[in-house]
């Protein structure tokens, strides 16, 4: 009786382990989000994730969607010469991570 239940659970905490799927978008999925007003321009994200660390460099910015959001992953490497990884919300700007890389 108890069979089915111990060959599920591994099944089950593998599943609540995996991380949450996202997928890249590309540029021209981007400019229709933008055209439509769901996200806001990479440029006003870029200049806010700059002026948390003035002398930053940009390393890389990815629109991706998250289960069912849109978020702006940006690395910067800091004057001080590390890596930062931000993610911002695509549609409000408002910052959901910042960590070092």
């Amino acid at each position: 009786m108890h069979r089915p239940i111990l060959l599920t659970l591994p099944l089950a905490l593998l599943l609540a382990a995996m991380p949450a799927a996202s997928r890249d978008l590309d540029q021209d999925e981007a400019l229709r989000l933008r055209r439509d007003g769901l996200i806001m321009p990479l440029e006003a994200l870029l200049q806010r994730a700059m002026e948390r660390y003035p002398g930053a460099r940009l390393l890389e910015a990815e629109l991706e969607e998250e289960d069912g959001s849109y978020i702006y992953e940006i690395e910067l490497l800091t004057a001080d010469g590390v890596a930062r990884e931000l993610e911002l919300d695509a549609r409000d700007g408002r910052l959901l991570k910042d960590e070092e890389d």
